[in-house]
């Protein structure tokens, strides 16, 4: 009679195997872990070494970290002098914390960087019970030579995902790992009783501070006549005095830069916000408690001043939206610039809104005057210097060469002549990309004594608060529409290499389906779930949209995702990888 198969060496043997030829003629392995292997060496892995990145220092008051950290203690406890650790990870892998276990394993785990600080992605360390866990949005088992890594093969994981009780989503993983000849299958059943215990204590902590809010809410809208907010998680309360006397505009402005002031307010801090109506809302916090996700909730006193009747209305014109400080410093050169009856260069990247601004001052200090906007892009040389020399007859033209730097270098001298000759009269602005100008392109410029640097939307990301629900508007003809905080955190995330003009190409296609209400992020376009290394072909962009769409539709899971396409799991896993899907 032959005997058993030793189930260990039969796992070395697939791995060394797998890892020669890719491929496993018998497999010998479970099926998730042959689907990992796979996926780590799509990620390209180094299975013979750890190379693992240090995101970030744990952060000891996070939400997941105050609901985690008697739990793990206690389970610390229990195991106390036993070669078993617990760790708790972010839904990144992030290692936050790791308690317990005997010096031997202590050092053993230090020597793979399995500390604080360092991520256990999948795409980093390959198949280990952290990473696996998050990929599969399961409890998983990883033992001895089922790790991808062959440091991490002394070890056997027992890992289970933590979800967030109000969204479902995963918040972290609990880990408990151990020596592989000395620990037992009770760590997988631990690990899933572990992450339902921090999930109840998170819903908990959720309704304590949830109730807390609302308690303080209520006191002070009992003692202060005016307007009250609340701020908290996901709640935002407002008492009918503020909701009756704001617009919705002005509601979603005041809401969102109170959820912002979070972060830094303290009881007795005073903050402004100008108001899309032109009103100004001077908040106070009064009230301050703990909150969700490290952040405090706070109870507001609002008194909003409106805008005297006489005051100008806010001035509306596209790509104009924006309070950053290089935004407002562009705009004041080029204010000062128009007055003095200077010319000027705006040099910034397209879409950076460039053309926009020129226009807009011109047309806000002189209202009567029509500013005219030249195209170089839509022209050929001889278009350019006829239609130039007719927007700049007589003495006081305002005009706006548009791309300059697109031009045929041909055009460059002759239309250098026709300025110069129309020197000391009219304003004159011209746009250019930023990069070197050619020696002839230098030459011209000579003629515009100033030059303005207009800053590029990723550089000026704050002022997508504004910018959003300003476009919003003006596509939907002020349709009640606005994106929900998680639709904008998105947005925040994107380096807009096409600036001002790429984000209103991507509302433009939002809006085309739903035009009032709230959006949500998942009705966002597929490019706003992808950073893309390169520019992307056509057919490129057709299989990121539908990777992208895929995945949103089958709440991020990447196995159904692939299974909806048809295509492999280590093909979809590679594809996310090349094109930048967040």
């Amino acid at each position: 009679m032959e005997p058993e198969p030793d189930p260990v060496a039969q796992v070395l043997r697939a791995r060394r195997q797998f890892l020669r030829t890719g491929s496993l003629q018998e497999w010998g392995v479970r099926e998730d872990v042959l689907h990992s292997w796979r996926r780590s060496r799509s990620l390209r892995v180094h299975p013979d070494r750890v190379e693992l990145p240090f995101v970030r220092q744990s952060r000891t008051d996070s939400e997941l970290m105050t609901a985690a950290a008697p739990i793990l203690r206690r389970i610390a406890d229990d195991v106390s002098g036993q070669p078993v650790c617990v760790i708790l990870t972010t839904a990144e892998g992030v290692v936050l914390e790791r308690l317990g276990g005997d010096s031997a394993l202590v050092e053993a785990l230090d020597a793979v960087r399995l500390v604080p600080g360092y991520s256990f992605a999948e795409k980093f360390a390959g198949t280990n019970g952290i990473g696996t866990t998050l990929e599969l949005a399961q409890p998983t088992y990883i033992e001895g030579g089922e790790h991808y890594m062959a440091p991490l093969g002394r070890l056997t994981c027992a890992a289970a995902p933590i979800r967030d009780p109000s969204t479902r989503r995963i918040a972290g993983v609990v880990d408990l790992t151990g020596f592989t000849d000395q620990s037992a299958p009770l760590l997988y059943a631990l690990a899933k009783s572990a992450a339902k215990q921090i999930e109840d204590r998170m819903r908990l902590l959720a309704r304590e501070s949830e109730t807390a809010l609302l308690e303080a809410y209520l006191q002070h809208c009992r003692r202060y006549p005016h307007g009250v907010l609340a701020v908290g998680g996901d709640v935002v309360l407002m008492n009918r005095q503020l909701r009756r006397t704001l617009e919705v505009n002005d509601r979603t402005a005041l809401s969102e830069r109170a959820s912002e002031f979070r972060g830094s307010a303290v009881v007795g801090a005073v903050l402004t916000v100008e108001l899309p109506s032109g009103a100004a809302a001077r908040v106070r916090a009064v009230h301050r408690s703990p909150g969700r996700g490290g952040r405090a909730n706070f109870v507001y006193q609002v008194h909003i001043d409106v805008a005297e009747a006489d005051s100008p209305p806010p001035v509306h014109i596209p790509h104009l939206a924006g309070t950053s400080s290089s935004w407002r410093h562009a705009a004041q050169q080029v204010d000062r610039s128009c007055r003095e009856r200077e010319w000027l260069v705006l040099n910034g990247e397209p879409g950076s809104g460039r053309s926009a601004l020129a226009r807009a001052v011109a047309q806000h200090l002189r209202p009567e005057r029509t500013v005219r906007v030249l195209s170089c892009r839509t022209m050929d040389a001889a278009q350019v210097l006829t239609e130039l020399e007719a927007a700049t007859v007589g003495p006081d033209f305002a005009t706006v060469i548009a791309d300059l730097d697109r031009t045929d270098g041909t055009a460059l001298e002759p239309i250098a002549d026709l300025l110069r000759s129309r020197t000391g009269r009219g304003w004159l602005a011209a746009t250019i990309g930023p990069g070197s100008p050619s020696p002839a392109l230098e030459a011209l410029l000579a003629v515009f004594p100033r030059t303005v640097a207009v800053p590029a939307l990723r550089h000026r990301i704050e002022d997508l608060d504004e910018l959003v629900p300003f476009l919003l508007h003006e596509l939907t003809r002020g349709a009640p529409v606005r994106l929900h905080p998680e639709a904008m955190s998105q947005l925040r995330k994107l380096p807009w290499p096409g600036n001002v003009g790429q984000l209103r190409e991507v509302l433009a296609r939002t809006v085309a389906t739903q035009r009032s209400g709230v959006i949500v992020a998942r009705q966002l376009p597929p490019e706003c779930w992808s950073v893309s290394k390169h520019t992307l072909s056509r057919i490129e962009a057709l299989e990121r949209d539908a990777i992208v769409r895929g995945l949103l539709e089958n709440g991020g899971n990447k196995a159904g995702a692939a299974e909806a396409l048809g295509m492999s799991r280590a093909t979809i896993y590679r594809k996310i990888n090349e094109y930048g899907i967040i």
